[in-house]
């Protein structure tokens, strides 16, 4: 299973398919590889969709995926992880990118993604991004 980040879903609606994380994101999909969201993703996705049919369209088949749910351990597994990497002399820009590198771990799982942060958070723990 993997998950797959919003920065990627992002370059993905906008047509950018000669991107490498898109192009491994159309791979993923022709093998029908098991893709998962969580609800951040989920929030980001549907928030950036402004014309109402293609709201309603791309919520259907995000509701189709699986779903990892995040409990409050996970919210103090990204609090463990943004804190960790600050005494290692990283600064993570968005909690958002805890709380996903978090819950990628607790599952065990892939994370498909274009953002800096998640490649710094698998320095010091063990996410596995997939390449």
């Amino acid at each position: 299973m993997i998950l797959v980040d919003t920065s990627v879903w992002i370059d993905f609606f906008a047509g950018r398919s000669m991107l490498e994380h898109v192009k491994q994101f159309k791979k993923l999909v022709s093998q029908r590889r098991e893709i998962a969201l969580c609800g951040i993703v989920l929030t980001e996705i549907l928030q950036g969709i402004k014309e109402p049919q293609q709201y309603q369209r791309v919520k259907e088949h995000l509701l189709m995926l699986n779903f990892l749910p995040m409990t409050q351990q996970t919210f103090i597994f990204a609090a463990d992880i943004y804190r960790t990497l600050r005494k290692n002399g990283v600064t993570i820009r968005k909690t958002v990118d805890c709380l996903i590198a978090a819950v990628v771990i607790e599952n065990n799982i892939q994370l498909l993604h274009n953002d800096r942060d998640f490649s710094m958070v698998a320095t010091h723990f063990p996410l596995k991004l997939l390449n």
